[in-house]
């Protein structure tokens, strides 16, 4: 062989490789092959060693943050030693011999999982996103330093109880110790991998102590979550504006049919300043206001309330996905109807979806007697909702209608309320940026609150609106005393000038200092009915409805918060400023409030739906959820129970019950309406609905999963063509709300809702019905292929998991890091299993019951709970996501509560020490 006859060059792991002969008329192709593939080698070589160090690097600065669950703390400020036991989920059991230790050690465990989690949260709360993520917050700090949380934090501060202070500040205590064994205030991957990024953008940025006011403030975004019907307020006025009728916009808002679906507290009524539940119904109505009105500034208005719609629903993360859809389920069955002869309570709370999941299990023991296990927020130390050794309690939300909109007319920096000008209010807040320079707004308001109108771009430079007239406006005829005209002037005020703008103040009854916080403290240590009570007295905001049990056999009902009482009007509408007969007068007193012990059916059930009877002397809200779940609840228990006692088992059953209570009222129409020829395909789908059992599971049992699939797309299909003459975003949902809004127009099949205003012929209920269907099958055949029986609920359904922060930042490779899903999900918006979607956004789950919890008060220790995704907020750690499958598919695990148990099923265990032990 020649030295030209052997490709000296080409190698292949390590042995020497004879080239073939070149063929003819190709000299000198054959010899850059080898060069050629030689180069390919190399380069993927390369390439799969820079993917390795790569992978190597990132895997090192992912888990560089990842806790160590089986160390030794030394901690600074602790009295004495503390021990944490975590399962497998990571979910911490903390044993302590002192109250303030115990608080220490729950700030250090929070921080140890989701510190990242707080650090951003206490920076939406203050309206400072800027400092961290450079100009593009500005807009939102803006929005948010005019509600002022933080300075209502500051203020509350002042109302709490020492001892609510010291378990605050030995909480930040716990999380400042934990920040210093992990850099300190350096903003980098040892803390979080999302400090690791935030650095490649705003490397100054620093981590700042964790302070009590931190922690107070976060029940502000909590409160802003629940915050009742202002939604409904600012889109009434904006439809009013567009030019719907009255009567259009009330068939769009439905009242409650109490004729179907019972209250929480069926009778009741007040006697001698206490409410009474089984008290002889009341006459007096002097608390519900002054009834509805027509407002004259429709047309004017509706901009300025439209550009605030779109703002407050731009808010990142969960603060701006809020609306139809929050809510939640509890009930608590009593001794007489369990298998144990104990009460049994379940709980759900229902909430955007984020990741990390909002709630954080741990279990918070204290040989003093703070004993207590459930459910806690990152950053805010103590327990929301769970248990301790004598009661158990769980909360839904009241919907209280808690704000008002108020619609105030401005001369520079003055307005008029309704006798003189007033100066507002006034103070700059100073943004910092990161990248930037300092932004500094003016927050003005006037004496009903902040003017949110200040903080639309789009409407700071509104023309000139004309004045009103007085003498078509409503609001002085319903004013109990003729209140001076706005045009004329009052004696000695001179007159405002020709034309003013408008701005939007809003009251709310979280923007006063409360006291929840001590009510908090005072739930984790209550022991019977009086000490329940006393507690939820001082539970300020958001307003709830708590359930209760205790180890006796005692159940009850309490709903606490504050609930403006209003001189005139009744909270539906944007209120006229400058008529004082508008005002809030003062709240509900607290023992008038309705609520419930030892009812005589054995049950208490909340699922949002009215508190109590049309009867009851003062207005809580207009704008209840519509029954539907706690209608279905209560028949389920009853079921149950006459077939046996119930267990965990059952409540477990209940909680994950996917039944759609409009689907009976709806199918028929469906399958009576006339189809049209060559329509085969879709009659082929609507057979589907024959039969079904109105279950809505995302896979199983095929059949129920298919038929879901078709009535869920043909109920949007239908609300779309129906509801065709409301702008975008104003349509009605798909849970009760819109299932309240069609049910009527089923029985006017000839109503002008049915037409199609887009075409020049007049549709009747059966066109539309007809048409929906073959809108859903189209879509269905697109997206899930040509045969409806393999249709499944759950491949439209899905849950996508966002990281509140990061997970939303636009750039995909970031979002993969941090996000996951998506996941099938079954039930539905009005179902119990309550996961909420949009007719206008689609399928995609939007609220999701944010955990499950069934405490057994017969065995503390048999109780079960499970959250949304895991205990940690580190991205790839086991606990991040490990507890999602367990949801979806409605299991659960064990919330243990005996130490020796606790012990046996721990996984981790690790000790904090005082700084000079041992």
């Amino acid at each position: 062989m020649s030295d030209q006859d052997l490709k000296r060059d080409d190698f292949l792991d390590g042995q020497v490789v004879e080239a073939p002969p070149d063929p003819p008329g190709s000299a000198g192709r054959t010899r850059r092959r080898p060069r050629l593939w030689r180069a390919v080698k190399w380069s993927l070589a390369a390439l799969l060693v820079v993917v390795l160090t790569v992978s190597a690097v990132l895997a090192w600065v992912i888990r560089r943050s990842f806790p160590d669950y089986d160390s030794v703390i030394i901690m600074p400020g602790l009295m004495s030693g503390v021990t944490a036991y975590r399962d497998d989920y990571g979910i911490p059991h903390l044993y302590a011999s002192n109250q303030l230790d115990l608080f220490r050690a729950q700030g250090y465990v929070h921080a140890q999982d989701r510190f990242w989690e707080m650090d951003f949260r206490r920076h939406l709360t203050s309206g400072r996103l800027a400092e961290m993520f450079g100009p593009s917050e500005v807009p939102t700090d803006a929005f948010l330093r005019t509600l002022g949380w933080h300075a209502v934090a500051e203020r509350e501060w002042e109302l709490l109880t020492p001892d609510a202070r010291a378990n605050l500040e030995a909480y930040a205590s716990g999380v400042n110790a934990w920040m210093s064994d992990n850099g300190g205030a350096e903003a980098s991957g040892a803390k979080s991998l999302e400090y690791a990024l935030l650095g490649l953008q705003n490397p100054g940025y620093t981590v700042e102590p964790w302070s009590p006011i931190d922690s107070i403030a976060l029940l502000k975004a909590m409160a802003w979550d629940l915050v009742g019907n202002i939604y409904s307020e600012m889109d009434r006025s904006v439809l009013l504006g567009q030019g719907l009728t009255r009567t259009q916009i009330e068939q769009l808002f439905p009242v409650y049919p109490y004729d179907r679906n019972a209250p929480i507290v069926a009778g009741g009524s007040i006697i001698n300043g206490v409410f009474a539940a089984k008290g002889a119904p009341a006459g007096d109505s002097s608390g519900r206001g002054g009834g509805t009105t027509d407002p004259a500034w429709r047309d004017d208005a509706a901009p300025t309330i439209s550009a605030l719609r779109a703002r407050i629903t731009a808010l990142p993360g969960r603060l701006g996905v809020t609306g139809t859809g929050v809510g939640s389920n509890s009930w608590v069955v009593s001794g007489d109807l369990t298998a144990s002869g104990k009460p049994l309570l379940a709980n759900d709370p229902h909430l955007g979806p984020s990741l990390p999941g909002i709630w954080y299990q741990n279990g918070l023991h204290c040989s003093c007697g703070h004993n207590a296990a459930g459910f806690s927020l990152a950053g805010l130390p103590g327990l929301l909702i769970g248990h301790n050794d004598r009661i158990t309690w769980g909360l839904t939300n009241l919907g209280a209608d808690v704000t008002d909109l108020y619609i105030e007319k401005i001369d520079d920096d003055r307005y008029f309320d309704g006798t003189t000008w007033q100066p507002l209010t006034i103070r700059d807040e100073t943004i910092t940026v990161a990248g930037g320079e300092p932004v500094t707004v003016k927050v003005r308001s006037t004496k009903h609150g902040p003017l949110l109108s200040d903080r639309m771009s789009d409407i700071l430079a509104i023309a000139a609106r004309p004045p009103l007239d007085p003498s078509a406006s409503p609001y002085t005829q319903l004013s109990p005393a003729p209140t001076p005209s706005l045009d004329a002037g009052a004696p000695g005020v001179p007159a405002p000038a020709a034309a003013q703008p408008y701005a939007v103040a809003l009251r709310w009854t979280a923007l006063d200092p409360g006291r929840t916080i001590d009510a908090m403290f005072d739930l984790n240590r209550a022991s019977n009915w009086t000490e329940f009570r006393a507690a939820a007295a001082l539970f300020d905001a958001p307003a709830q409805n708590l359930i209760y049990a205790d180890v006796d056999g005692n159940i009850g009902y309490q709903a606490p918060g504050k609930i403006p009482v209003r001189g005139m009007g009744d909270g539906r509408w944007p209120a006229p400023g400058w008529d004082p007969a508008y005002d809030w007068t003062g709240t509900i007193p607290f023992p008038a409030l309705p609520n419930e012990y030892n009812p005589d059916d054995g049950m208490i059930v909340t699922a949002n739906q009215a508190a109590t009877g049309p009867q009851y002397p003062y207005l809580i809200t207009n704008d209840w959820s519509h029954g539907y779940r706690s209608h279905r609840i209560a028949d389920l228990i009853t079921d149950r129970a006459s077939r046996g006692k119930l267990t965990v088992d059952d409540m477990r059953a209940i909680q994950m019950d996917n039944y759609n209570g409009f689907a009976p009222t709806l199918v028929p129409a469906l399958l009576a309406a006339p189809l049209a020829a060559g329509t085969e395909k879709v009659a082929a789908a609507r057979d589907l609905l024959r039969g079904w059992d109105f279950q809505q599971p995302a896979e199983t049992p095929a059949t129920s999963a298919a038929a879901a699939a078709f009535y869920n797309a043909t109920l949007r299909h239908l609300m779309l063509r129906t509801f065709d003459e409301l702008p975008t975003g104003r349509m009605p949902g798909t849970g009760d709300d819109g299932w309240e809004t069609l049910r009527p127009l089923l029985a006017e099949p000839g109503s002008p809702w049915w037409d199609d205003k887009r075409t020049p012929g007049t549709e009747t209920m059966n066109d539309m019905l007809s048409l929906a269907m073959n809108d859903a099958e189209q879509e269905l055949t697109d997206r899930l292929g040509d045969n409806p029986r393999q249709w499944r609920w759950g491949d439209l359904h899905t849950l996508a998991l966002e990281n509140g922060s990061l997970g939303q930042s636009g750039i995909t490779p970031v979002e993969m890091l941090f996000n996951r899903g998506p996941v099938p999900a079954g039930g539905g918006g009005g179902i119990v299993n309550a996961t909420s979607w949009t007719t206008i956004q689609g399928y995609e789950v939007t609220y999701v019951p944010s955990m499950r919890m069934i405490t057994d008060l017969a065995d503390l220790n048999g109780s079960r709970w499970i959250q949304l995704t895991g205990a940690s907020g580190h991205a790839f750690h086991r606990n991040y996501t490990d507890q999602v499958d367990l949801w979806r598919t409605g299991q659960d695990t064990p919330m243990l509560w005996n130490r020796p148990d606790i012990e046996s099923a721990a996984e981790h265990t690790s000790t904090m020490k005082r700084e000079d032990a041992k």
